[in-house]
């Protein structure tokens, strides 16, 4: 275990994990707070992570977790893990690095997860999508292959987006910043500024909006318009796709992207420049979708998870957005007949630092990753009797 990453192991998780239990006098307590239904317990699973920006569950009780400077670890049985070998060079500058880890949906058999991360390459840096397979002992990636990578870089540190999931189909929807040059969010030419699918092997899935090219759209393109989505999930019950992304100042946004949409970044927004300056036409104009819900002041959003498990029934349906700026869990109360949200919750503000990315885990309990220097791999849990 590398001597920088510091492992709290709790009465809970040790309960999940034999193998990783202390004497109770070495085993710390977990955090209590009191939430609108009900108490949760917070966990500190592990310290010492720098700049941790993704966290996964593998679904064998194991936990993937990337760092921006471009290390992928694995937390099994109360142990971080050495870094795992053949993960790509990144361009690790500004917000660029390694980035999201995402599983296959047959990750169970196939071992094959996907990465994404900025590569340096002519012209500077841009996302790539790696494909690769992790070893049977977790050690390395083997057969690993870029199966996309953006069709411009730019020496730009900002807004490489970069969240992946992967839908029922097997196709994976990613997400790229504009990489802080707006006019790029609205030609449909250009990766930047879009979510866009593809199959697993890098191919272009024939009912992508534009899959011919027509239109001057990049086939691989879903929808434009976007200034730095950082969070993405699936409704596993619904089939609803969300995302979240960064305003300017003021109009951080959660939409459901759909297919040849245009969402209207730098032409709409809820935002203003940091200069005060009034953004494009406004707040809407015809032919650009608005948001499912935004925020301002922003809250700098980094992940998001649809809540769906038995640790919280309550929470089933509603939104989790871990936010940077206000160090905070946000959760966003979805009317389940509407799909509209009715309510928000912020949570753990100002406790643990610039909470960076949230998952379901498989047994229902919230996964966060905070980004710093001493970053954490946290655990909510309920603490208390269930809320009818």
């Amino acid at each position: 275990m590398p001597a920088t990453a510091t492992i709290l192991r709790t009465t809970a998780f040790a309960t999940l994990f034999p193998a990783a239990a202390l004497a109770q006098s070495d085993i710390p307590q977990a955090d209590r707070f009191e939430t609108e239904r009900g108490a949760i317990a917070v966990e500190t699973l592990a310290t010492g992570l720098s700049h941790p920006w993704a966290v996964v569950d593998m679904g064998d009780g194991s936990l993937l977790v990337t760092e921006r400077p471009g290390r992928l670890r694995i937390f099994r049985d109360g142990q971080l893990s050495d870094p795992v070998e053949g993960v790509p060079e990144v361009a690790a500058r500004g917000q660029g690095g390694l980035l999201d880890v995402a599983l296959a949906r047959d990750f169970a058999g196939s071992r094959i997860l996907f990465l994404s991360y900025s590569k340096p390459g002519d012209g500077g840096a841009g996302t790539a999508i790696m494909r690769a397979r992790l070893s049977d002992d977790g050690t390395r990636l083997e057969e690993a292959e870029d199966i996309f990578q953006m069709n411009r870089f730019t020496n730009s540190g900002h807004h490489f987006g970069s969240r992946i999931v992967v839908a029922d189909d097997g196709t994976l929807f990613f997400t790229i910043g504009e990489r802080g040059e707006g006019e790029r969010a609205q030609d449909p030419g250009d990766h930047a500024g879009s979510v866009l699918r593809i199959n697993a092997d890098g191919t272009v899935p024939d009912d992508n909006p534009h899959a011919d090219g027509s239109g001057g759209w990049r086939p691989e393109i879903w929808s434009i318009g976007h200034r730095n989505p950082q969070g993405a999930d699936i409704d596993p019950e619904t089939g609803t796709f969300y995302t979240v992304e960064h305003g300017a100042k003021g109009g951080d946004e959660v939409n459901i992207p759909e297919a040849g949409k245009n969402y209207g970044w730098p032409v709409i927004s809820y935002g203003v420049h940091y200069s005060g300056a009034e953004i494009g036409q406004g707040t809407a104009a015809e032919g650009y979708e608005q948001p499912l819900h935004y925020w301002d002041p922003s809250i700098a959003p980094g992940g998001m998870a649809v809540y769906r498990g038995e640790e919280f029934p309550e929470w089933n349906g509603d939104l989790l957005v871990t936010a940077l700026k206000f160090q905070l869990l946000v959760r966003l109360d979805v009317d389940p007949e509407t799909g509209n949200v009715t309510g928000e919750e912020r949570l753990l503000e100002n406790r643990y630092g610039r909470m960076r990315d949230v998952d379901i885990a498989s047994d229902g309990s919230v996964l966060i990753v905070t980004d710093e220097d001493d970053g954490r791999l946290l655990r909510l849990t309920r603490d208390g009797e269930r809320m009818d």
